[in-house]
């Protein structure tokens, strides 16, 4: 598969597992791609993201660089804003004036995590036993199928065939963090009943997370 626009795709956060999967998905399908770490684009500096358009001048820029640290968010807003709200800024006007698609990759925390039903689409631990939380509902995803979408979503972008948007991606299925950590000590082949639920309410954290953050795949 080769994308109708000979110009490469950026990919920022290059050092990422997203980031990774979605360059080796890109690499199958015979897309040239530009892999950018911290070191070769800074998302928050004008100046350093107008060298990189100019250098590479991409059809598709993937946004994969992100403040990841929720908590670490509210106690330095501006360094979050920066990366979070700046960067993706600058990367828009500069993909508007040059022409480029912009592929931006938020988060699960977009959603308010009341509903009870899914959203639609518009290593062993060191101690005896592990306390998880059995009341936040999620989605865990693969890196590599959403590396999938991403292509799939940047071609038809750059065609045409979809328009510009909000659209959201996921792997299939649902677990709660508690069931989510049972599988991977059973698929380390370590005993499940280490694993222990509890609620949320036990760990009081700077940042609220979802109560439930389930997409539905029509």
């Amino acid at each position: 598969m080769t994308t109708p626009d000979a110009r490469p795709w950026l990919v920022s956060g290059a050092q990422g597992m997203l980031a990774r999967d979605l360059l080796g998905r890109l690499a199958a399908d015979g897309i040239a791609a530009v892999p950018a770490g911290r070191g070769d684009l800074d998302i928050t500096d004008p100046e350093s993201v107008r060298t990189a358009f100019a250098v590479h001048r991409p059809a598709v820029v993937v946004n994969c660089a992100a403040w990841t640290a929720v908590d670490a968010a509210e106690a330095d807003e501006s360094a979050a804003l920066a990366v979070d709200g700046t960067g993706p800024r600058l990367l828009a006007e500069a993909c508007r004036a040059s022409g480029s698609v912009l592929l931006h990759i938020s988060t699960d925390y977009v959603f308010d995590g009341r509903a009870r039903a899914p959203y639609p689409e518009h290593a062993p631990a060191e101690r005896a036993t592990l306390d998880v939380v059995d009341d936040q509902w999620g989605q865990p995803t693969w890196t590599a199928d959403l590396a999938r979408q991403l292509v799939r979503l940047g071609e038809r972008l750059l065609t045409g065939a979809a328009p510009a948007g909000v659209y959201h991606g996921s792997s299939g299925g649902q677990a709660t963090w508690f069931t989510f950590c049972r599988e991977i000590f059973r698929l380390l082949g370590a005993d499940p009943a280490r694993v222990r639920p509890t609620t949320s309410d036990r760990y009081v954290r700077p940042a609220p997370r979802p109560a439930y953050s389930v997409l539905a795949h029509r």
